[in-house]
């Protein structure tokens, strides 16, 4: 089968076209694989999750006065391990459990931290 010659611009033209518009769409028009677009879903439900039980271990701790010193002394990168031995992430999953512990630990010395001392 013969193809015209006035056919071949059009069909190099298409190709080149598509490998133009997917270059165009990956880079800049916010284009993503399905593994990239499954790892974008986990990273946005840890961020929700995390979201939603830190208000709650801190309710927890706020009912444990005494504890919240010995947090505020323990060193940053076991204050996540405390919040977890004190139970106040009980109720998060295994999975999520040291993220929100960790950030519920740092809202915690964070605000201890910006309340003003005693006076005396």
């Amino acid at each position: 089968m013969q193809v015209p010659a006035s056919v071949k611009p059009a069909v190099w033209g298409a190709v080149g076209g598509a490998i133009a518009a997917m270059i165009v769409g990956f880079a800049w028009g916010g284009w993503v694989t399905g593994g990239k677009a499954g790892v974008m879903a986990a990273n946005s439900a840890e961020t929700a999750i995390v979201l939603a039980f830190t208000p709650l271990c801190v309710a927890r701790a706020e009912q444990q006065p005494d504890q919240l010193e010995l947090l505020k002394k323990q060193s940053r990168w076991s204050r996540d391990e405390f919040v977890i031995k004190a139970g106040w992430v009980a109720n998060v999953t295994e999975q999520y459990r040291s993220e929100v512990a960790r950030v519920c630990a740092t809202t915690i010395v964070e605000a201890m931290n910006t309340l003003p001392k005693p006076a005396g």
